[in-house]
């Protein structure tokens, strides 16, 4: 009876564990249930690998990685769907908030950010002044571009927009400063998880920065770091 009743509980004791591990699993966060907006994102929602980008388009060294990704659009798209990757971008005022020179690009580029994410436009105002800010500014001179690109007010970013065809209410949103709260409260959330920018999170993977001189196989280094961190 002794014996058949340690057998009985080592069976249940098995049962339980394996219970336990099936519930972890069902109850593990969904990458949607991570994600910050589903406008600001490309891939499966439901991928097996999760990337997020913290970045500040005026940030020299975001704009270098992001450029980079820019004009190998066709041959980025193509390695996220290969590889099963959901990719994040996570736009703020971070450098106006935090930074050392409070520069008000900073704001000015994430208030027309949001405004064209607004209108269902992220992914196309994102591409366009990542290019436009990277060849004006920071692709001669480097870091030295925020002096050429402070001669410009908020006009420069709005006019990105009205050459993708964005609505006057476009104009108004940037002018009046409407998603500011939101721009401030993503600034702050951001603070906490990173010390500064460009940063990171590939799967487990928190690459350091990236070169002004970097390129897409740079690009596609961290990523390929990211996929083999999971």
């Amino acid at each position: 009876m002794k014996k058949a009743a340690r057998i009985i509980g080592i069976v249940t004791l098995v049962i339980v564990i394996f219970a336990a591990i099936i519930a972890s699993i069902n109850n593990k966060p969904s990458n949607s249930d991570k994600v910050w907006d589903a406008r600001t994102t490309i891939g499966n929602p439901e991928a097996k690998n999760y990337f997020i980008i913290y970045s500040d388009l005026v940030c020299p060294y975001c704009i270098a990685f992001e450029n980079a990704i820019v004009e190998n659009e066709e041959e980025f798209k193509q390695y996220i769907k290969d590889n099963d990757i959901l990719l994040e971008v996570r736009v703020s005022d971070f450098l106006y908030e935090y930074g050392e020179t409070n520069p008000i690009h900073s704001r000015y580029s994430a208030l027309a950010t949001y405004c064209a994410r607004d209108e269902g436009k992220f992914w196309d105002y994102y591409n366009k002044a990542i290019a436009a800010v990277w060849n004006d500014f920071f692709k001669d001179e480097g870091k030295s571009g925020f002096t050429l690109l402070n001669k410009n007010d908020e006009n420069y970013w709005i006019k990105i927009g009205e050459g993708l065809g964005l609505s006057d209410n476009f104009k108004t949103c940037v002018k009046e400063e409407k998603p500011l709260k939101e721009i401030k409260e993503n600034a702050a959330k951001t603070s906490n998880l990173v010390t500064g920018l460009p940063a990171f999170k590939l799967n487990k993977y928190s690459p350091p920065g990236f070169s002004l001189s970097g390129t897409w196989e740079d690009v596609k280094a961290y990523f390929e770091a990211g996929l083999e961190s999971k």
